[in-house]
This record gives C-alpha cells, structure tokens and sequence, in this order.
C-alpha cells in the first residue's frame, strides 16, 4: 500500500505545478473513456469490459499486497502479456467499428448539412406502411458513407428510381425477388434480393427472425440504415450502427428515417 500512497502523492504535486495543463490532460482522456463506453453501449462488449475491468483490479490488488505471494505474482507476470494481446481481438468489431467512424466523411460534417427531408423517405414510408398491413416481410437498406457493393453484387441490379411501388412489388411474397434486402443507394434503388451478413449476436425476442439479424449484421460492418418488417406481425423495426429499435409505429416511420438519414440522432434502445 506504501507505494501506491506515494504515486497518489506524486500525481498530487504534479497537479499543483500545473494545474490547467493537467485538467486538460484529464478531460481528454475522460472524453476517450466515453467514446470508448458509448461505442460498446448495447453489445456483449460490455459484458467482456466488466469482465476485464475486475480481471485487472484483481491482479493490481495482489500485486500491491504486504504478503509475498510469489506464485501470484508469477501469474500476473505472466497474464499481462497474454491480455494485451487477447483484448484487440476480443474486441475486434468494437474497434473496426470505431476507426470506421473515424474515416467517415460524413461523420465530422453531420452538424453542417441543412438539409431537412429526404426525397425518398416518403415512398419507403409508404411502402412499409402497405406491407406492415399486409404482413409481408422486408428488408431495406439505406447505404450510407460505408460503401455496400460487395452486397450489391450478391443480388440483382436495378438501378431504379425509388417508388412505393416497386418496393411493394420487390417484397410481395409470390415474386422472385422478396428473399434477400433491397439496398438503395444514392436515392435509387440499386439492386435486390441482396444477401446480407447474419449478426452472431443472440436475439432475446423470439419474434426476431433471419431479417432481424441481417438488419444487425449489415449495421455491424457499416454505417448503414436499415428498415425491417416483419412477415409474423407486420412490426416495422429500424437497425443502426450495431442496435435495433422495434415495434415503430408506421405513422411515425417517415420523421424517424429522416432523422438517421440526415445524421440527426442515433439509436438508444437495443433489442
């Protein structure tokens, strides 16, 4: 304990030479420890995190201890290295997902753009609205700064203007074309029955079905906004960067895809 009151004691006398300079110091890294928090919120990073956390506080207490634990000692020494090496890869996802974010154009202009509607939100609207009451599945992404082709080669090319009839069409289910996602991109629809990455994460709603997680999957990898209805219930759901939030009421399905689209707001309820 003696040595951890001396480095308590240092840092303090440090801080009286310069106190600004280490105010500063402090909100950077209080700012990153957010970030860090608030790009895991809702995933099973979270679980790993605390996992973590108590794993590290563990092996510092015993290496802090009066009594000479040499055996513990010999296991800190040699976890430490192992850890630093598994916490990058257990947190891979998390981690792509934040230098993705970090290369995106999009992301340090959201608070310039003026625009407030999107032309194509009024059709897609609509035809969530018909097919929510027809009980017809669907499956609609909206291709944002992270480029999708690799998808849009899974599936056919359209090239299309967007109407609520053609997504209507696309997803009735008696056509050949209702399997899969439709992605638009730039307003039009570029192709459909696209395949999409399945999220590995586990669904605790059992009305959660291979759209759900595909809608999670493709919103893993990117930044993509995707529109989800459900075939069982005819529920509309919307997916964004790694979370769902469902049971949307169609009505109010245009305002909030004008929200995510114009980078107005972000989900805050997971599944």
């Amino acid at each position: 304990m003696g040595f951890v009151l001396e480095q308590i004691s240092y840092y303090i006398a440090r801080f009286a030479e310069r106190p600004i300079v280490h105010i500063v110091d402090i909100v950077i890294v209080a700012a990153a420890i957010y970030g860090i928090f608030k790009l895991i919120s809702g995933t099973r990073a979270v679980q790993l995190l605390r996992g973590v956390i108590i794993l590290v506080v563990l092996l510092g207490l015993l290496s802090v201890t009066v009594i000479d634990l040499t055996a513990s000692r010999w296991l800190i020494r040699a976890t430490l290295p192992a850890l630093l090496v598994a916490i990058p890869v257990i947190f891979q996802p998390e981690l792509r997902r934040a230098l993705e974010q970090l290369g995106r154009a999009g992301y340090y202009t959201r608070f310039f753009q003026r625009d407030t509607t999107s032309k194509i939100v009024e059709p897609v609207a609509n035809a969530c609205q018909q097919l929510s009451r027809r009980r017809e599945g669907a499956l609609i992404v909206f291709e944002q700064d992270t480029g999708l082709q690799e998808y849009i080669d899974t599936g056919i090319l359209l090239a299309s203007e967007t109407t609520s009839e053609l997504l209507v069409t696309i997803f009735n289910k008696h056509t050949e074309l209702h399997d899969g996602a439709v992605i638009i991109r730039d307003e039009r629809v570029a192709a459909a029955a696209c395949v999409l990455p399945l999220s590995t994460r586990s669904l605790s709603d059992r009305q959660m079905g291979l759209r759900h997680r595909a809608a999670l999957g493709i919103s893993e990898v990117s930044d993509a906004v995707i529109v989800v209805v459900s075939e069982e219930t005819g529920q509309i759901s919307i997916a964004h960067n790694g979370r769902i939030i469902r049971r949307q009421e169609p009505s109010r399905i245009g305002s909030i895809l004008n929200a995510f689209l114009l980078n107005q707001t972000d989900l805050q309820a997971s599944n």
